[in-house]
């Protein structure tokens, strides 16, 4: 029995050691922050940013562990739900746009002139497959 929770915990530590791990390169290799504090000219704030990040990161896991039940109703869901998909989608595109997936892509398949083809493709696969799983699948 003891061994099963060694185990446990083992893996639960090493996935999270992973994860953080992803996170932090993925922040640095974006320059998330300097990025930010240079659109919005705060320089000197840097560092509330940075602590904000772990802050952020920190609660979202423990909110996550804990199955914190908010009930802010249908009507602030809503407007959360799309803002956080916006959110998302456009974290996957700054991520894919700063590794350039999109002009080797196009390259390698031979459509360098319809990129913009590929783009609307991968926009409305992504819209079309979210609501599809939000429409049929979780009711």
């Amino acid at each position: 029995m003891i061994i099963s929770y060694v185990l446990v915990i083992f893996v639960g530590f090493a996935g999270g050691l992973a994860v953080g791990s992803g996170f932090v390169a993925f922040l640095t290799v974006l320059n998330i922050i300097p990025r930010l504090t240079q659109l919005t000219k705060t320089f000197t704030y840097i560092q509330a940013y940075e602590w904000s990040v772990v802050i952020g990161a920190v609660s979202a896991t423990w909110i996550g562990l804990r199955d914190l039940v908010v009930p802010i109703g249908k009507w602030f869901a809503v407007p959360y739900g799309l803002l956080s998909g916006v959110f998302v989608g456009m974290l996957a595109a700054a991520l894919t746009e700063v590794l350039n997936v999109l002009p080797i892509l196009a390259k390698r398949i031979g459509i360098d002139d319809r990129i913009v083809y590929l783009l609307m493709a991968i926009v409305l696969g992504k819209v079309i497959g979210s609501l599809f799983h939000w429409l049929v699948f979780v009711p």
